[in-house]
């Protein structure tokens, strides 16, 4: 088998992670409380004024249902002036503001209170909690606790729990048909339906937080995946212009050293000959500096766009030498059969960079970032001789917001993370082709690897002119 081990002496170079310490997105006030750097969904007024015709229509269809097809008895002139005011609240709002606006928090409170309200009002014309629409009361809270912070949405829960036990004790008879005896299920029943209410409530509430809370965080911990993605597509981008400038340039350059060669030669004038000389310099320099940007590895060429497994394994664990681990890294294969390469992928880069780092920042005193390749695929390993993942957080790994890695005075990077460095990292290998797997070592140490097939990741042969 094909072996090729290395660790880099220690340089001075230092990595830059995922969550660069003191990047704070908290910071911003416009951000939620759920978590850093997390932004609730937020209405639009047109959204708020668009269910509230709904409300109204709702209402208005269900009382003349009752009213007029079941002949119940129902306080015309107070129910249908609750819907007018609704509907003339619409109006307007409508007048006022732009509906495309999105509005703000204060203000979509008190537009929710104002339906809770409402329908309360309906409730205590209509029989109170002995009203089986009164359940309704559920869907303003669970509006609010998917799009609002926490304390205007526990306001409005609490709020829809103190209508729904108010409504028990204080309330207008229920509406009944003509020659029918008034409904009339007893204390403890009534006292029953109001508590499953209140339970509705309070579950349908943390249910819709939960949800809402979920989806802003991989909203978020994808748009950052997305960001450092980006970020090295526009580095890579950048090298190929370089290349592109240095091939360009060659030929003006060649042609400014022969002239300034023949002026320098054929003059007679001393100052003529040292500027022709300066010049003869300069372009050598110039000659010089291309050379160098045509040599920069994120140079988009058939030469550049690829490099050896060896050297991805070699890059992945350089910056990491500086902290006092042995970091090593060792590359093996079929016996006689030489280290493919590999197209160079600067999101496969920078996640295993970040994954080096975590385990630089547990382990006891070694590293080993291992690649494996067989005809079928190619794998590439770091193992740690740390303590490895606790049941808790392996069960979580790859989902955001998931760290133990302790803060920047017990780090040996210095790095403060938020608990997205393992979900960015998973993203962007996923992205490649590769499964991730996370687990512990049977030695101890934490062990993540990925996998790639082999014609996914492999650069097929190139010949040089």
């Amino acid at each position: 088998m094909a072996d090729v081990s290395f660790a880099r002496a220690p340089d001075d170079r230092r990595h830059t992670g995922l969550d660069k310490p003191g990047e704070d997105p908290a910071q911003d006030d416009a951000w939620s409380w759920t978590a850093p750097g997390l932004r609730r969904g937020r209405l639009r007024v047109r959204t708020l004024l668009a269910q509230r015709w709904g409300w109204v229509v709702a209402q208005t269809a269900i009382l003349l249902a009752c009213g007029l097809a079941l002949n119940m008895h129902i306080p015309w002139a107070l129910c249908f002036s609750l819907i007018a005011l609704s509907a003339w609240l619409n109006v307007l709002l409508g007048l006022a503001s732009t509906g495309q606006r999105l509005a703000r928090d204060g203000e979509a409170t008190a537009q929710i209170a104002f339906d809770i309200l409402q329908l309360s009002g309906l409730f205590y014309l209509t029989g109170g909690a002995y009203n089986p629409f009164s359940l309704l009361l559920i869907a303003p809270v669970t509006l609010a606790a998917a799009t609002l912070p926490a304390r205007y949405a526990l306001g409005l829960g609490a709020l829809a729990i103190a209508a729904t036990v108010l409504l028990a004790v204080f309330h207008m008879p229920l509406p009944t048909a003509s020659g029918q005896p008034a409904f009339d299920p007893g204390p403890r029943m009534q006292w029953t339906i109001v508590a499953a209410r209140v339970v509705g409530i309070v579950v349908s509430g943390a249910y819709a937080w939960q949800a809402a809370s979920e989806s802003a965080r991989m909203e978020l911990a994808l748009n950052v995946a997305e960001t450092v993605l980006a970020r090295e597509q526009r580095l890579s981008a950048l090298g190929a212009l370089a290349a592109a400038a240095a091939h360009e340039l060659g030929t003006p350059l060649a042609t400014i050293s022969v002239v300034a060669r023949e002026m320098a030669r054929n003059t007679t004038d001393a100052e003529v000959r040292e500027d022709a000389e300066l010049l003869i310099g300069q372009a050598a320099r110039c000659r010089e500096i291309l050379q160098r940007l045509t040599e920069m590895p994120e140079a988009q060429d058939a030469v550049h766009e690829r490099m050896s497994l060896v050297q991805l394994v070699q890059d992945v664990i350089e910056p990491h030498m500086v902290h006092g681990i042995r970091v090593e890294a060792v590359v093996n294969g079929p016996a006689g059969e030489t280290a493919p390469d590999i197209w160079r992928r600067p999101e496969i880069i920078h996640a295993m960079t970040s994954i080096v780092e975590n385990a630089v920042d547990f382990a006891r005193g070694e590293v080993i970032v291992i690649a494996r390749f067989d005809p079928r695929y190619i794998v590439i390993e770091a193992r740690d001789d740390g303590p490895g993942f606790s049941p808790e957080v392996l069960a979580k790994l790859g989902e955001p917001y998931v760290t133990t890695r302790p803060g920047a005075e017990g780090s040996r990077t210095g790095h403060i993370g938020m608990g997205l460095g393992f979900f960015i990292a998973k993203t962007l290998l996923e992205r490649t082709g590769a499964t991730v797997d996370f687990r512990n070592g049977r030695r101890g140490g934490a062990v993540v690897s990925a996998r790639w097939p082999r014609p996914a990741l492999e650069a097929p042969g190139y010949t040089g002119a």
